[in-house]
């Protein structure tokens, strides 16, 4: 066993370190409409029905098999293709391409039986059998049958002329993993990264409370410390888990698709009832180097709370995982919860708003509701009676658009001035003091700057090419070595516009805390320092310099008491006691100014202080004179052409001014001269293509 543990540790940390990124050429010549399919989960046949429904409705996409392991092996060794090979070849012949699915993300109950080990302990204790993704995903055991089931499967279709793409498992994370065999693989983990225990012990501060280890034999399982560097280098190790297993599921169906083939994931994101934020247990920037296009699980409110925000943040985050490439949307609802059922033109909406941020393909999840499982009361684009109904109905407009109009909207290329810095270290780190959650300070950041209609990239510190973008917005940026803090020092002398949260630049990479004044190596470019920070207590700033009104004009979260050195500062506090130390200043540093906000702020606080931002970064144009509800997205399509979508995320019309070029109406096809009004209905949209 120990020999294994070895090799699986060498495995893991070879291929990390020699991580290189994908960079195949995927041919797609037009945009993909599609959705999930699930012939085996139908309570009668109706594959041939289906077929003709989704050709009526400009369906050209399925996705298949992640999730039916148990069906495809139903007994140790005993394979049947069967529900594929049906849905393969009634694909094809109907002129519809298909995504295959790996299908590990649900073991079998026979190879729980026999191994009952492949069930993850966590620090909850072991995972039962019946849900999903309760397998450990370093097991031997489950390793050794999931390698079988992939390549049993992939040689029996590898030749299909259905297929164009892989999906490998599906919404992949370590699933809490941290049972002693884990252990043991992050103790050599550790022993390789810091080879002598005196330094472990004085780096993560191991003293305290007598948790200094003094021999590696001893080294205790992570699941009950109390210690926030070794559970933030553990939940690390947790995610790197994910992408050695994700990468040698790539690198196995690599060894038998065809070049016009691509491998993705369908990424999901931190879930608050819906798609929210950055995913704590998945690092999306390495994992995406080992696919050809990033994919990604996109769900919202919808009804009177549709916003097009998680569509848009999804979409750049995506987008942003292979620098700038177009990428896949491989689930978004349709019909979805009881809440989530489309208004009337919604669904349009939806559909062409994922186009907007860059992506080729809009899959709904799913095709047909299902009848008796734990998603039952997830409806896909059919109803539980399967018949037509006005979800359907509407999907059959965008596919006839989507088809009608891929020349002009497939393969949309952008470039954003402005990028959002997270990091999952940060993240980790962060959520180990609060206040509140790492994606709580990240999203209402993005919020607003969506809501100006300023384009937004997401960078993380592995990135390499920070230093293009005009404006930095570093929410909560709590754990960071020294050279990233001094990184971005340098973005800010050369020039560049930087916004710092509270929070940021507190603890080194090693989530502990430094010991200098704060906000330690970014106090340079920012022009403050501060040692004391306390909770808001009805504190306010002083004279409501932003002008959001009494009822905004308060500080929440947090309070840092910020000294100027040579900061000029944008606000006090308002409060008896603190009034005299600054909550908002901005430094002109080298060519560059950075802002510091020193308190958790409101959607009006964050408006006022980012369009300051936006203004001095030189972003400010024409779109930004439109506001939400009107949501602008603009890129370069394929032809080279300017595109501009507006979208009306409201229930009422609104009208505006186009400002741009003067240029053609794609949907109606009609001329629109630049300093025309448009009239939008409500949830309706246009998109207009420069002449």
């Amino acid at each position: 066993m120990k020999k294994i543990l070895l090799v699986f540790i060498s495995v893991v940390f070879t291929f990390i370190l020699s991580l290189n990124s994908v960079s195949a050429q995927i041919k797609q010549d037009k945009l993909l409409f599609g959705v999930a399919y699930y012939d085996e989960y139908m309570p009668y046949e109706r594959l041939d029905k289906d077929i003709k429904m989704m050709k009526e409705t400009g369906i050209n996409v399925v996705r298949i098999a992640e999730s039916t392991w148990s069906t495809m092996e139903p007994q140790e060794g005993v394979f049947d293709f069967s529900h594929i090979d049906r849905v393969l070849n009634a694909m094809h012949k109907a002129g519809i391409s298909v995504i295959i699915g790996t299908p590990t993300y649900a073991v079998p109950a026979w190879l729980v039986k026999k191994h009952p080990d492949v069930l993850a302990i966590t620090n909850r204790g072991t995972n039962q059998y019946g849900s999903r993704q309760n397998m450990d995903i370093t097991n031997v055991h489950f390793r050794n049958y999931a390698e079988k089931a992939i390549r049993k499967m992939l040689e029996h279709i590898k030749d299909h002329p259905a297929i164009i793409g892989y999906q490998i498992d599906n919404e992949t994370k370590s699933y809490g993993t941290s049972g002693p065999n884990v252990q043991a693989q992050f103790v050599a983990y550790m022993k390789s990264k810091y080879p002598s225990l005196d330094d472990l012990n004085k780096i993560f501060g191991l003293d305290y409370w007598s948790n200094r280890i003094n021999n590696w034999d001893d080294f205790p399982s992570v699941n009950g410390s109390i210690n926030a560097s070794l559970n933030a280098e553990f939940a690390k190790f947790q995610r790197s888990l994910v992408t050695e297993y994700l990468s040698w599921q790539s690198k196995m169906v690599r060894e038998y698709k065809k070049p016009n083939q691509f491998v993705t994931q369908n990424f999901d994101f931190d879930w608050w009832g819906h798609t929210y934020g950055i995913q704590p247990e998945v690092d999306h920037f390495a994992v995406s180097k080992v696919l050809d296009i990033s994919g990604v699980d996109i769900y919202h409110p919808s009804q009177d709370k549709l916003t097009g925000l998680e569509i848009s943040f999804g979409g750049d985050v995506a987008r942003s995982m292979k620098g700038g490439q177009n990428y896949l949307v491989m689930e978004t609802e349709a019909q979805g919860f009881a809440e989530w059922v489309p208004y009337p033109g919604q669904l349009r909406l939806q559909a062409f708003s994922h186009l907007a941020s860059g992506a080729d393909m809009v899959s709904y999840w799913h095709w047909h509701s299902i009848h008796n499982s734990a998603e039952t009361y997830w409806k896909g684009l059919l109803s539980h009676d399967f018949e037509p109904n006005p979800t359907y109905e509407e999907a059959g407009t965008i596919g006839a658009d989507f088809k009608k109009f891929s020349p002009h909207l497939i393969h949309l290329q952008k470039k954003n001035d402005a990028a959002i810095l997270f990091s999952n270290e940060a993240l980790t780190a962060y959520n180990s003091f609060g206040p509140g959650n790492y994606n709580g300070i990240l999203r209402p950041m993005y919020d607003a700057l969506y809501k100006m209609n300023v384009g937004v990239d997401f960078i993380d510190p592995s990135s390499i090419d920070i230093e293009k973008y005009k404006l930095i917005v570093v929410p909560a940026l709590y754990a960071a070595p020294d050279s990233l803090l001094m990184r971005l020092n340098n973005f800010v002398k050369n020039g560049g516009h930087i916004v710092y949260t509270f929070k940021s630049g507190f603890s080194d990479e090693h989530n502990k805390v430094r010991t200098v004044r704060q906000p330690g190596v970014i106090s340079e470019a920012c022009g403050i320092t501060y040692s004391e920070f306390t909770i808001p207590e009805k504190a306010g700033l002083k004279n409501d310099p932003f002008n959001v009104g009494k009822e905004y004009n308060k500080a929440e979260k947090w309070m840092e008491l910020l000294v100027p050195v040579t900061a000029k500062v944008l606000a006090y506090y308002d409060h008896p006691q603190w009034g005299i130390y600054a909550a908002v200043t901005q430094n002109n540093y080298g060519k560059g100014v950075a802002t510091y906000i020193g308190f958790g702020t409101n959607p009006a606080l964050n408006d006022k202080i980012l369009e300051g931002a936006v203004k001095n970064a030189g972003l400010w144009g024409k779109d930004q004179e439109l506001k939400f509800p009107i949501i602008v997205k603009s890129g370069t399509n394929q032809l080279g052409k300017t595109i501009h979508y507006y979208f009306n995320y409201s229930g009422e019309e609104v009208s505006f001014i186009y400002p741009h070029k003067q240029g053609n109406v794609l949907l109606t096809e009609e001329k629109l001269a630049s300093q025309s009004k448009i009239s939008l209905p409500a949830w309706g949209f246009t998109i207009i293509e420069e002449s």
